[in-house]
């Protein structure tokens, strides 16, 4: 570790678990520099947010953090504010001119030299904003022709991930990009084409957080489903999966962002059967109705989706599903929202985000027909969110008596600690509670694994009596 630079940055992180292993990333490049990492901005010379881009709603808090952190500098504290991320990269020089508070909004390209660039804003000397491009252009188009590609980045230096969050759960990237055009999504314009990560550099990264105290690995990509096809093996994580749970300290491997139309029997039985690994399924729904999936250009319908929960759940009972649905699309009718209505109280799933649709610069969807006023798209999404409440609620009473192993995340003053159990990921899918550790042989740590019996629910968070 070079020397340090006496130049103090901090990363703020919004979005999803690929921000954070950008985060982590650049936070690597910046300490590898001479930079000093620092957790508030307030302490910071220089403030870098990693900026979501998703939908309306992350762009909004994305710029309002940006806006907050500008404040900083009328009042003495930090010197300069820099835009990253998605919402940074899709806008490029449109953000930098509608957002002058940002002291620099950068693209994906900067990373690389990003302490290079970081110095050059502190300097005051101007920054040009990129010109937002569709990145999928930048990678041959088949997945094949891609694999020179693939061996060129894995003989690059490797770069040195510093984390910017503590605890005992960290995101995995698995690859980035996505090939898939579902008409109300952006992502693969500037997050570009799928490119997996070679197992060899997944299973060592696994390694460094392993030993870095981290028991619980969230496996995060744009479509986790697509995993090695473009290193000519479809069927590479099923085989991945046993070999990331054998690293040393590892208690437990997440996957995160399954396509269900991509869902393979031998990865669904993987997942559902094999010790340590999280038998969770974050299938991406998205809706139920044949004809509104058609107009999203993605597959399935209800049947199909129960028949996929059904074999889910006779692989593995206890296994937790969760899925994000969007209502109010072009052309939904009153017959589709009921369509998935039916969808939802039939497959009681652990975990339920609601979305309502609006449009996304750039896709398909904008101009399609039948698009609804933003009243009747307001009320669709309150009349799904509270049937969703309702069934993830009652899912959650379905768990009463069962034993979870639980990873605690933290340990109350009293007899209690906080965790999660298999079916519940971080931050979206509700938390466990777990008292009684005082009749435990040894009081439990952070990042321990308790084994607890559920003794209540509140929505989707669980109250559990430890087991002694």
């Amino acid at each position: 570790m070079p020397p340090s630079s006496g130049r103090r940055v901090a990363l703020v992180t919004l979005g999803c678990g690929r921000n954070e292993v950008d985060s982590d990333e650049l936070a690597g490049r910046l300490a590898a520099d001479g930079w000093d990492l620092v957790a508030d901005a307030a302490d910071a010379d220089v403030a870098v947010v990693n900026t979501c881009g998703f939908v309306e709603a992350a762009k909004k808090d994305s710029i309002d953090t940006v806006l907050a952190i500008s404040d900083l500098k009328v009042e003495g504290g930090t010197q300069a504010v820099v835009a990253v991320g998605c919402l940074a990269e899709r806008y490029g020089r449109q953000l930098a001119e509608s957002l002058p508070e940002a002291d620099a909004v950068l693209g994906f390209d900067d990373y690389q030299d990003i302490s290079a660039r970081l110095q050059s804003v502190l300097a005051g000397e101007p920054h040009v904003p990129h010109v937002p491009q569709d990145r999928r252009r930048l990678l041959p188009v088949t997945p094949v022709e891609r694999a020179a590609q693939v061996d060129a980045a894995a003989a690059a230096p490797a770069v040195t991930r510093v984390r910017t969050t503590g605890g005992p759960v960290a995101s995995l990237k698995l690859a980035s990009g996505c090939d898939r055009r579902c008409s109300f999504c952006a992502i693969p314009t500037f997050r570009g084409s799928f490119v997996s990560r070679r197992p060899a550099d997944v299973l060592a990264e696994a390694r460094w957080l392993a030993q870095d105290g981290v028991r619980e690995l969230v496996l995060v990509s744009e479509n986790s489903t697509s995993y090695g096809k473009d290193l000519g093996d479809l069927r590479l994580l099923e085989t991945l999966l046993p070999e990331l749970v054998a690293v040393d300290g590892v208690s437990r491997v997440r996957v995160s962002y399954l396509q269900p139309a991509e869902m393979r029997p031998g990865l669904l039985e993987v997942i559902a059967s094999t010790p340590g690994v999280a038998p969770y399924f974050d299938l991406s729904f998205q809706h139920s109705s044949a004809a509104v999936l058609r107009r999203m250009r993605r597959f399935g319908d209800t049947e199909r989706f129960l028949e996929l929960v059904d074999r889910i759940r006779a692989a593995a009972p206890d296994a937790g599903i969760r899925s994000n649905v969007i209502v109010g699309f072009p052309g939904e009718t009153e017959d589709d929202l009921a369509e998935l209505e039916s969808f939802l109280t039939g497959a009681r799933l652990d975990a339920v985000g609601v979305f309502g649709y609006s449009d996304e610069d750039g896709t398909e969807a904008v101009g399609l027909d039948g698009h609804h006023d933003e009243d009747m798209v307001r009320e669709r999404v309150e009349r799904v969110t509270r049937l969703a409440d309702e069934l993830v609620a009652q899912r959650a009473e379905d768990r009463h008596s069962e034993t979870l192993a639980v990873l605690v995340e933290a340990v109350g003053p009293g007899d209690v600690a906080e965790g999660r159990a298999a079916h519940q990921a971080p931050e979206v899918d509700g938390a466990t509670t777990v008292s009684g550790l005082d009749a435990l042989p040894k009081r439990p740590a952070v990042g321990d694994v308790v084994l607890a019996k559920v003794v209540g629910s509140d929505g989707a968070d669980l109250l559990a009596e430890a087991l002694g």
